[in-house]
């Protein structure tokens, strides 16, 4: 019988970025999946979805789409608190 190699959790899930644009206009809590993230090109593929993601939206809005100035990773929410 083969041993069972135990597995590490796998990172999964999302992380939220807030975005700011040209024209001065704020988005926050854009989701990126977790698992685009990291390796050498940092938040860049973000980035690239993000920018994806905008301009589906402006499509459907039928506006042009909106110049990244700046993205940041959002704050993680603070842990709600127990029940006791």
């Amino acid at each position: 019988m083969a041993k069972r190699v135990k597995q590490y959790p796998q990172e999964r899930g999302t992380v939220l970025f807030d975005i700011v644009f040209e024209d001065g206009s704020r988005a926050s809590n854009r989701r990126v999946p977790m698992e685009i993230l990291g390796g050498l090109d940092g938040d860049q593929p973000a980035r690239e979805l993000i920018e994806q993601q905008e301009a589906e939206i402006a499509e459907k809005a039928g506006r042009p789409p909106r110049a990244i100035r700046s993205m940041m990773r959002a704050a993680k929410p603070e842990p709600k608190p127990e029940r006791v």
